[in-house]
């Protein structure tokens, strides 16, 4: 499960224009004890992080199903306050979420559970926050002497985590492929520690980065899809979802 849905780097496809969409789903709010051991490994581990997750969805699908994640909705995101030892995991989904199989300990208060449900129109401005990896596919000349395809990497610079965004969210007068436009200076970026797991077989390392602004809604059809399904890749591994005010 904890394999991403393909992803292109090209436009959405968009049928007939809409002024209005509606966005629904649940989002899970919970509040964790980052001293217990449960909550400790996964911290430390992307791959722990994505099965605690994934542990408030058992029996949706069968289990192994291929993208299990991307057919009940999940993405994640979490912030941890290490002063007060207190991990908060926000778990959107579009089918209800079970946290009993989370230990009791493990919990600082009851989950929190909240129904969304949101009309977005064409021209309205919306504030978000997103926690997202930003990579790009660099070139790559086969032996040969041919162009390859180019290898997934990480932006490492601010200057290519804002290319990255102006790519989604858009900048001056150029929508996004997110379905948004952000005004000049609008959005602020700021690199985070990067997330990775060593277990065999599913090493993984996800550069990350912090997103917050304000953007105008320029299709809302396709900005619905973003927030349904999220925005670029390590969706399985608490990147992408996008949280609006």
């Amino acid at each position: 499960m904890g394999r991403d849905h393909p992803v292109s780097d090209s436009p959405p496809r968009s049928g007939t224009a809409t002024t209005a969409a509606r966005f629904v789903a649940t989002h899970s709010v919970l509040t964790l004890d980052a001293r217990h051991p449960y909550v400790a490994k996964s911290l430390i581990d992307a791959q722990e992080m994505h099965r605690t997750v994934m542990s408030g969805f058992q029996g949706w699908v069968a289990e192994g199903a291929p993208e299990a994640r991307a057919q009940m909705g999940v993405l994640s995101t979490w912030t941890v306050d290490l002063k007060a030892a207190a991990l908060v995991l926000v778990v959107q989904s579009k089918v209800a979420a079970d946290w009993a199989h989370i230990p009791r300990a493990a919990l600082r208060d009851a989950p929190h559970l909240i129904t969304v449900d949101r009309t977005f129109r064409t021209g309205e401005a919306v504030e978000f926050r997103a926690v997202v990896n930003p990579t790009y596919s660099r070139p790559r000349i086969g032996p040969d002497g041919e162009p390859v395809r180019g290898k997934r990497v990480a932006h490492t610079t601010r200057a290519g985590m804002q290319k990255w965004c102006a790519h989604h969210f858009g900048h001056g007068e150029t929508p996004g492929r997110a379905g948004v436009i952000a005004g000049p200076d609008a959005l602020s970026v700021h690199p985070l520690p990067t997330v990775s797991s060593a277990h065999p077989g599913k090493a993984v390392r996800i550069a990350r980065a912090e997103v917050r602004g304000l953007v105008t809604v320029t299709d809302p059809a396709t900005f619905v899809r973003t927030l349904s399904d999220g925005v670029g890749r390590g969706r399985a591994y608490s990147c992408g979802l996008v949280l609006t005010r």
